[in-house]
């Protein structure tokens, strides 16, 4: 499967997918139909699908202007979110399969950032489409749902495997790799990717996709159960026991920091 990353607005990455042997194209969160279609025209490409993974409108925002250039686009969206996605023609729930092509994807209910937000994972592609579930050392903020939620999305999406590259919804890497150096100033790894990351965006390079590996070894969120951050977060005054009070502390910390 090929993946073009497309970046909109000032932060935000649309992802272009294109099964290499059928040719069929998907787009994964659009917010900008203008650009969008500016570039598949170019290339002479016609989308089948786009994949919503939440409602936000700095993800769905192109979706309605997208159906108006392709009628017969297919709008996949969580089922629960029918009434907050534009356009939405297909309802999605945790466990169902779809297909780019010869590509599939299991559908994977990922709340936490929104209530009803999901990720798509490409089990032979290795791709994890995730939103603005996960960020490169980060995660997103918690709109609708709660630390809890985000706990179980991140348990199960780090359990997916070390090699699975993971496509975010926005660069937020260098802002994310600064807090985390606040809370795990000792992690080796960390430090040597945040000048990796810093050597990327200096060439003007995206950071994404990173892996699921290396965001075990410097993502705070991801790392909640690590000795360093539950440290973090003690001292913070959260209980380092409790999971969710760890990651609640997290985000508050890098809310405010």
């Amino acid at each position: 499967m090929k993946v073009t990353l497309f970046p909109q607005l000032n932060d935000n990455y649309a992802y272009i997918l294109q099964c290499e042997k059928t040719g069929v194209v998907a787009l994964v969160d659009c917010p900008d139909a203008g650009s969008m279609v500016e570039h598949l025209e170019k290339e002479g490409l016609t989308p089948s699908l786009i994949l919503n993974t939440h409602h936000h409108w700095d993800h769905t925002g192109g979706n309605e202007e997208l159906v108006q250039r392709w009628p017969e686009l297919r709008v996949l969206g969580y089922r629960g979110d029918q009434e907050r996605i534009p356009a939405v023609n297909e309802l999605l729930d945790e466990g169902d399969r779809i297909s780019v092509g010869e590509e599939e994807a299991i559908v994977l209910f990922t709340p936490g950032h929104t209530s009803g937000h999901i990720a798509y994972f490409f089990e032979e592609a290795k791709a994890l489409f995730c939103g603005d579930t996960l960020f490169v050392g980060g995660c997103g903020r918690f709109f609708e749902g709660t630390p809890a939620d985000m706990v179980e999305s991140v348990k199960k999406l780090r359990d997916l495997g070390d090699d699975v590259k993971m496509y975010c919804g926005h660069e937020y890497t260098l802002s994310n790799l600064r807090f985390a150096r606040t809370v795990d100033p000792d992690n080796a790894a960390l430090q040597v990717y945040q000048q990796e990351a810093e050597a990327l965006r200096a060439e003007g390079k995206p950071t994404i996709p990173s892996t699921l590996g290396l965001e075990k070894a410097i993502n705070p969120f991801v790392r909640f159960e690590q000795p360093a951050i539950q440290n973090a977060a003690a001292a913070a005054g959260a209980d380092p026991e409790d999971e969710a009070a760890v990651m609640g502390m997290m985000r508050e910390m890098k809310n405010n920091g």
